[in-house]
């Protein structure tokens, strides 16, 4: 699709060159096509110490070597319990043979999506083509449509894929890649019975043999006293039970007590294991925990607590509620005892570590007065920090709760500009979307909803439906417990948009009918008053998602009206904007063509770049359909230029077909060609279905 693209791209320029426009081709042409994606590479760096496991490989080699690519992408299921080694494994596999894979390398953990047991799957494809360089504009809403587009653009792609903890089949299936030349590799705790149609081969990953298990542990520390003690350095790999996650902690205990024989150490292992009668892995945990400094011991403790699989030193420092150097301190000596994994994003806990840190949590804080307060002073930390990124990303706009003041000790994050608040947010997403099922769970019923307020500028740059849906959901119980009516009514009117986009259509209408129900019971200040136009507005949208266009007109009217009384003048513009958008569609341009005109006059005196270009694009095709083309070049070339400084390749295809649509008016069929081209162009670059419409 991309080369006959390219192929139709070239025989047009190639006629805009006949005739003597080449200025014109670089203008229209090649500075709207995109370099190149770098081609994805999400595999971890490859461990200090593997232990080879050699039957596994050379099954997964043999396979890979044998399969055909005409029946489909290649499925190998590495099956096994948690904490036997399956990531690594798949890792190792993944970095060996990555140079047969062109395409490039991704990585999903399905456990890091997974809310209530379940996998929203359109979620995890807008995080696959993301890693392929999809802009997250350009990704369609529905399940279907994401498919769709993924299929679109993995077809001609050999990629490598590794898919971690998944439960079932069925959360694989739907992320194979489309190209028959692909490898995927799914790691499980269970046989995936579930994979019907698919070349797959499954390969058992068992716990490391004893032989195994002493040579693994020789890798983690390399002591004399493992070769002067074999048969204690035995019993210790025996007391891991093969586990890889396990013989790490017991590697890094041994080195910390390098004046012991192994032969005490075991014995105050086996003294514990008999004292309490708990496994022996959970002996050797143990004893990795009470090896520790009480910082890193009580942080050990509380990470149970973090509701996000990768904690960052600032958040470790909220949990702590101490400044940055005594959590950075406790973060490396965790993962000295091997009861962290280092990332670059920041640290990892293993989720049956995780388990066992919650279980020490419980045995030192009984009454859970530690765990609550570092509940506290966490979620109040995500909030502050994600308020300071809101304000800075979005600016001043409608919200209910203030900037909580800074948390003791803890550091605030350092945030450059726009765009650094916006990749914080992003890169916070899943901790974020945590803390407000945490803080409702804890009874923090203001900082549950006051959470939601930032994850509104977070959503409409990156559609994770799953997560907003069942956020603003929370965060629509979380003020009714507290009745704060205005956050009520906001709430809910969030929350119906992402309902709409899913085409969830019957349950925005119930928010929204239940949002302006709540709000007539509002007074008559002017924030509440600019709240009840702001629902209108809300259903009015609904209903332009609808192609219900006197509905969606009659709802921007009234909110207009309501704007005009209370002096409010963007939202006045807005809804012009709106309006004026509308009534193109029910056919009246001229009457468009009024409103886009007051819409980009107001935008331009209130000195708003953003809504200058939108309302001077829309003014333009207002423009064209009222016949007057001529008007409308200046407004839509001003439009491609505030795109393309965005680097909204989105935006740019849509006017770059605009202005085909002018120039062919025009009798410019040279010039339209070469921006046609180039609009689908980007279009096939960014994984955009044939038949889509940009125009809108």
């Amino acid at each position: 699709m991309v080369e006959e693209t390219h192929n139709s791209m070239n025989g047009r320029a190639e006629a805009v060159v006949q005739a003597g426009r080449i200025g014109e081709v670089h203008q229209h042409l090649y500075a709207a096509a995109p370099a190149a994606q770098p081609v994805p590479f999400q595999l971890p760096p490859a461990p200090a110490h593997f232990e080879n496991r050699h039957d596994e490989q050379d099954r997964i080699h043999r396979a890979v070597d044998g399969h055909e690519d005409r029946v489909g992408p290649l499925v190998i299921a590495l099956t096994g319990m948690g904490g036997v080694g399956k990531t690594a494994l798949g890792f190792h596999i993944a970095r060996r043979l990555r140079p047969r894979f062109p395409g490039g390398a991704l990585y999903v953990d399905l456990d890091d999506l997974r809310r209530d047991g379940a996998v929203e799957v359109a979620d995890v494809l807008a995080e696959l083509m993301t890693g392929l360089g999809v802009s997250p504009e350009w990704l369609r809403s529905s399940f279907a449509g994401r498919a769709q587009q993924y299929w679109t653009h993995t077809q001609d792609k050999r990629l490598l894929l590794v898919i971690d903890n998944a439960r079932f089949g069925a959360e694989a299936v739907p992320l194979l890649p489309a190209s028959a030349g692909s490898l995927v590799i799914v790691t499980s705790q269970g046989p995936l019975h579930d994979l019907d149609g698919v070349a797959t081969v499954e390969v058992p990953v068992n716990a490391l043999s004893l032989d195994d298990a002493v040579r693994l542990l020789g890798h983690i520390v390399a002591d004399p006293r493992l070769s002067a003690e074999p048969e204690a350095a035995e019993e210790l790999a025996r007391s891991c039970g093969g586990l890889p996650a396990a013989l790490l902690v017991a590697g890094r205990w041994i080195r910390k007590y390098r004046r012991r024989s192994l032969s005490r150490l075991i014995a105050e292992l086996s003294t514990e294991l008999h004292e309490k009668g708990i496994p022996m892995v959970e002996a050797v945990w143990d004893a990795g925990y009470h090896g520790l400094e009480p910082e890193a011991a009580r942080l050990y403790r509380l990470m149970s607590q973090h509701p996000a699989p990768v904690i960052t030193a600032p958040a470790a420092a909220a949990l702590l509620g101490s400044a940055l150097r005594p959590a950075e301190d406790a973060l490396e000596e965790l993962e000295s005892a091997g009861l962290l994994e280092g990332r670059d994003e920041g640290y990892r806990m293993h989720d049956l570590l995780r388990g066992h840190a919650g279980r020490c949590a419980r045995q030192a804080d009984p009454d859970g007065s530690d765990r609550a307060a570092a509940r506290r002073t966490l979620t109040r930390w995500y909030r502050r920090q994600a308020a300071r990124a809101d304000l800075l990303a979005a600016g001043s706009r409608m919200t209910f709760a203030a900037v909580p003041p800074p948390t003791g000790a803890v550091p605030d994050v350092a945030f450059s500009g726009k765009a650094e608040a916006l990749r914080w947010l992003e890169s916070q997403r899943l901790a974020l979307y945590g803390c407000v099922r945490l803080a409702f769970e804890s009874e923090l019923y203001e900082d549950a909803w006051a959470l939601c307020e930032p994850l509104w500028t977070h959503f409409l740059d990156h559609r994770h439906y799953a997560d907003v849906i069942e956020a603003f959901s929370t965060g629509v119980a979380a003020a009714e417990r507290v009745e704060h009516l205005p956050a009520m009514v906001r709430m809910r009117c969030q929350l119906a948009r992402p309902l709409w986009e899913q085409e969830r259509f019957d349950e925005a209408a119930e928010q929204l009918r239940r949002a302006l129900s709540a709000a007539e019971t509002l007074g008559d200040s002017v924030p509440q008053r600019k709240l009840k136009a702001s629902a209108v507005e809300f259903r009015g949208s609904l209903q332009y998602a609808q192609e219900d266009w006197a509905g969606a007109a009659a709802d921007f009217e009234a909110a207009r009206a309501v704007h005009a009384a209370i002096g409010n003048a963007y939202g006045v513009l807005l809804q012009n904007y709106l309006l004026g958008r509308t009534v193109l569609r029910q056919g009246e341009p001229e009457r468009a063509v009024a409103l886009l005109r007051e819409a980009h006059r107001a935008a331009q005196e209130q000195q708003r770049e953003r809504m200058t270009a939108r309302t001077g694009f829309a003014l333009g095709q207002a423009l064209r359909r009222a016949g007057r083309a001529a008007e409308a070049g200046d407004l839509v070339r001003a439009a491609l230029v505030n795109a393309r400084e965005r680097k909204s390749s989105f935006d740019e295809a849509r006017i770059l077909t605009e202005l085909a649509a002018l120039e062919d008016e025009s009798g410019q069929t040279a010039e339209a060609a070469a921006h046609r081209a180039a609009a689908r162009l980007l279009a096939a670059r960014s994984g955009r279905l044939p038949g889509d419409d940009q125009s809108s």
